[in-house]
């Protein structure tokens, strides 16, 4: 029986692949989202497109197969030009499509809502003691927008507030806790406030609630009684970081407390 060339038959079979895994990833992960307690999602993908692609490569595949290999038909068979010329096709449509969409991802995103959060609760703060009352924190919601995750499909439509007193560190566990969530933890005698979020960790797109994270390590952001202007520090929006499992000797390994 008569075959292609190897380069011929390669790039068929590099096409096809090349097209299961980035198609067959889409319509995974289009589907896996609306049963999902918690994917990170700013809009729910549509299965559509990949599942179109999926079926023309099925097509082609079937071309490749049935009219070309059990033929025998060699280099001058047109067929064994579609694979590639799909491939081609879709990304340049992804290339096209992706220009209107935004180029930031959800941890990228909570992160700058909790940045932005911090900052006006900072705002709010005395010489004395940060702000803990939660009809004085909550409108600050309303300058965040809405949460970047989708809970079973559907977009949360705007973020929450819980206010908790008499803490010694960040919230490390959040159970029940819906995602959006905003966990401001103040420390007592309103010596500062540590703020997280109830979402994904920056490793999972879906999964059960939990708290933002990104490399196993925590992130929250300290909110601390206004200083003068004598003594104010140089402004900074990084992240302070609390490993996720505690050290051997009992400590969290990060910045978990009060500076003097």
């Amino acid at each position: 029986m008569k075959l292609p060339s190897r380069k011929t038959l390669l790039g068929n079979v590099l096409s096809l692949a090349a097209i299961a895994w980035i198609y067959g990833g889409d319509l995974a992960d289009a589907l896996r989202a609306r049963t999902a307690d918690v994917s990170a999602l700013v809009e729910l993908p549509s299965p559509v497109r990949p599942a179109v692609v999926l079926a023309l490569a099925a097509l082609a595949t079937a071309v490749v197969v049935l009219g070309g290999l059990a033929r025998g038909r060699v280099e001058d068979f047109k067929g064994y030009r579609l694979l590639p010329i799909l491939l081609v096709g879709a990304l340049f449509a992804d290339l096209v499509l992706s220009e209107s969409r935004i180029p930031i991802d959800s941890t990228d995103m909570a992160s700058m809502s909790l940045q932005r959060f911090h900052k006006l609760a900072q705002a709010l703060s005395t010489q004395d003691a940060v702000a803990e009352d939660p009809r004085v924190l909550q409108p600050l919601l309303e300058e965040l927008g809405r949460p970047p995750y989708l809970v079973r499909g559907e977009p949360l439509t705007a973020y929450a507030l819980q206010v908790r007193k008499d803490c010694e560190g960040p919230v490390r566990d959040a159970p029940g806790v819906r995602p959006g969530t905003l966990l401001y933890c103040v420390a007592p005698e309103r010596k500062g406030a540590w703020v997280t979020m109830v979402g994904l960790a920056e490793e999972n797109r879906f999964g059960a609630p939990e708290l933002l994270s990104a490399g196993g390590k925590l992130r929250f952001l300290l909110v601390q009684p206004a200083i003068s202007d004598e003594e104010q520090a140089e402004p900074g929006d990084a992240f302070r970081e609390v490993p996720g499992p505690a050290a051997e000797d009992g400590t969290d390994g990060g910045t978990s407390s009060l500076q003097p």
